[in-house]
């Protein structure tokens, strides 16, 4: 290693593992101009692409992938920027709880007044009855409980978070963002970011909804988002909602064992739902009672079903 005066800056390093030749290059054309972090070429928009196509599959999960985006990109910082912000979309597509699931699950119920609408008035009149002036729609989509919020005065902070940069720009023209005047737009604020996180920007909050949300992650990082709401960002209160699956043979037009949407991950009874629910609030010091949505019947439940989380006092 030694080169006259002096260590070499060059290293021998042994690779094990067992893999696709095509997977080990991959790997290879991302870090190694990562190790040597002296690029000597312009970067530019391309080198996004390249970093994203050769990290398919193993980038979004690294746990680093935010130092080998900047190294990667010679710590050009709107490059990085870019290149995370499309990682946190292809590791979460679960979270883009847009209106087209809204709508496939409509599609589905025949009623006068449709399920979503019921459940984002449940969701409002808890927020009411729990005094929060400081709201965080965790999943907002395109913006429906924001445009509920924006509308009602006693709401003095209201912040959506959406891993879909899409759906963000959908909920900013919902809302007519630009076009509010400045004391409505200084109440508002939408936000780009995965719930699968720790985000200092998620503290401070009396209460934060989880809207149809958690169906829609794949059961293994449901920790994730647990320690992400009631660890981290420990609001006053917590609202989520999910499917009730015992009320889907109520529908004729559901297929038996099918979800709701293509995109669900699981749909749970009211007793697993239930039963995660306590064990969340046993362990994050919350107390937790649990709301129907929509129409009941005595054998199956409410076709949505509700969790209200409230932080006890240490």
């Amino acid at each position: 290693m030694s080169r006259g005066e002096g260590l070499s800056p060059y290293f021998t390093v042994t690779l094990r593992g067992r893999c696709r030749l095509h997977e080990l290059l991959s790997h290879l054309y991302v870090l190694i101009p990562v190790l040597d972090n002296e690029k000597h070429y312009w970067v530019g928009d391309d080198e996004v692409d390249k970093l994203l196509r050769h990290g398919e599959g193993w980038l979004a999960q690294h746990p680093e992938r935010e130092l080998i985006a900047h190294r990667y990109l010679k710590h050009r910082r709107s490059l990085a920027a870019k290149a995370i912000e499309r990682l946190m979309e292809e590791e979460s597509p679960e979270l883009e709880t847009t209106e087209e699931a809204a709508r496939e699950e409509e599609a589905i119920v025949e009623a006068p007044l449709s399920l979503n609408a019921q459940r984002l008035g449940t969701v409002l009149a808890v927020l009411r009855e729990s005094g929060a002036r400081r709201v965080v729609d965790l999943g907002c989509g395109e913006g429906k409980l924001l445009s509920l919020l924006l509308d009602d005065r006693r709401f003095e902070r209201i912040v959506g978070m959406d891993v879909s940069s899409r759906s963000l720009d959908i909920a900013a023209d919902r809302l007519r963002l630009e076009r509010l005047p400045p004391h409505q737009r200084e109440r508002i604020q939408l936000l780009h970011g995965s719930l699968l996180y720790r985000d200092k920007r998620l503290e401070g909050f009396d209460a934060a909804c989880a809207v149809e949300v958690i169906e829609h992650l794949d059961p293994p990082r449901l920790a994730a988002f647990e320690r992400v709401v009631f660890e981290f960002a420990r609001p006053q209160t917590v609202i989520i909602t999910t499917p009730n699956r015992e009320y889907n043979v109520k529908w004729e037009t559901l297929p038996a064992g099918q979800f709701r949407h293509r995109d669900h991950r699981f749909e749970w009874i009211r007793a697993e739902f239930q039963a995660w629910a306590s064990a969340v609030a046993e362990r994050f010091g919350y107390s937790v009672r649990f709301l129907p949505v929509g129409p009941e019947d005595p054998a199956t439940g409410s076709p949505t079903q509700m969790g209200v989380f409230g932080l006890k006092n240490d």
